[in-house]
């Protein structure tokens, strides 16, 4: 799995997890075991010295370069290094700039069709740009966007199925997440076909959703994926960047801790029952303030509906039961205790 000049030792991304589940340390670790690392950008600030309340765009910024330069310090300079990027973000075009500035290796970009991508990384050519998305529609359109206006193609593709992805999943509709049509046997064939045709073979097409074993792997391979994401089952590691009440949130879950739920963004996410959850299914929830400006649709800033999902993915991350958003996979309920990162990619890679 090469993606543009960068090619890790394994065929495996470890999943962009926000807000700071999957931060430096857990990237770093990933990328020093031979898989890429991803740190998700989204928040950073909000843990980061330069963030005063009132910076939190400018603050990000600095988070996001620091956070590469700890994850790269723990990788080494073999180790490669990826920040995902959400496109839904008011901010999309300085997390992207700031990634690249830093020295990231790959920008992974999902959660809306990152269109102007190359744009924004337009003076960092080494860096490898790979699009997340739900269909081949979506892929063909950025491809063609991509070569008429930039003159470049995507370095490869991630596909991740809603039905057992975690967080945002994909598509708008709840409805559209347990349709097949967006499973992973119907996109990802079509999809190599595509790119095989259109970009070469070389561009590889990464499966998402549902990854927790070598048996998952061999089958995504068996569709024609050259590579597989992970998130879920780093998020609960030693390595991973939250606190020890959001992985034991992941240990104790069972299967009908699980729920989607229209999250403020106005799209299905995949989350753990919490109280605060609990709640908001009920139709009764307070929120925090808004941290600032940071989704370009978000009903509880135009409609004071819903909640603040920055503050709640904090919260989570923190550990915060109470009043947590708690996103996560649906191999949940596999989680049964900690494990190390390098344990998990030796089990999964042998050879």
């Amino acid at each position: 799995m090469k993606l543009g000049k960068h090619q890790p030792l394994y065929p495996l991304i470890q999943g962009g997890m926000g807000v700071a589940i999957s931060g430096p340390n857990l990237a770093g670790h990933v990328a020093r075991s031979g898989g890429v690392g991803t740190i998700a950008s989204v928040g950073l600030a909000c843990n980061s010295p330069h963030y005063n309340g009132r910076n939190y765009f400018e603050a990000n910024q600095l988070a996001v370069k620091e956070g590469i330069e700890e994850a790269r310090k723990i990788a080494g300079p073999e180790g490669v290094i990826a920040v995902n990027c959400m496109v839904a973000l008011t901010d999309y075009d300085r997390h992207v700039k700031s990634a690249c500035e830093g020295g990231v290796d790959v920008i992974i970009s999902g959660a809306g069709l990152p269109l102007r991508l190359p744009e924004y990384a337009k003076e960092f050519s080494e860096v490898a740009l790979v699009p997340i998305v739900s269909s081949v529609k979506a892929a063909s359109l950025i491809t063609r966007r991509w070569e008429k206006t930039y003159g470049r193609v995507p370095d490869g593709f991630v596909v991740e199925t809603p039905k057992y992805a975690g967080g945002h999943l994909g598509v708008t509709k709840m409805d559209q997440v347990d349709d097949d049509e967006f499973s992973l046997e119907k996109v990802v064939p079509p999809l190599v076909e595509f790119v095989s045709k259109e970009m070469g073979s070389d561009i590889p097409v990464i499966a998402a959703g549902g990854i927790w074993d070598r048996k998952d792997i061999d089958w995504a391979f068996s569709l024609g994926a050259k590579g597989v994401q992970m998130g879920t089952r780093f998020a609960a590691t030693y390595e991973g960047d939250a606190s020890d009440r959001f992985k034991q949130a992941f240990i104790d879950a069972k299967e009908e801790d699980v729920v989607i739920i229209q999250s403020p963004a106005g799209l299905p996410g995949r989350a753990l029952r919490s109280p605060f959850i609990d709640q908001y299914i009920k139709g009764n929830v307070e929120s925090k303030p808004c941290i600032a400006n940071c989704l370009t649709h978000c009903r509880y800033k135009t409609e004071r509906e819903t909640f603040c999902i920055a503050q709640a993915l904090i919260d989570a991350y923190r550990g915060n039961w109470e009043e947590g958003l708690f996103f996560c996979g649906s191999n949940v309920t596999r989680v049964k205790g900690l494990e190390h990162v390098d344990d998990i990619i030796k089990e999964l890679f042998p050879n």
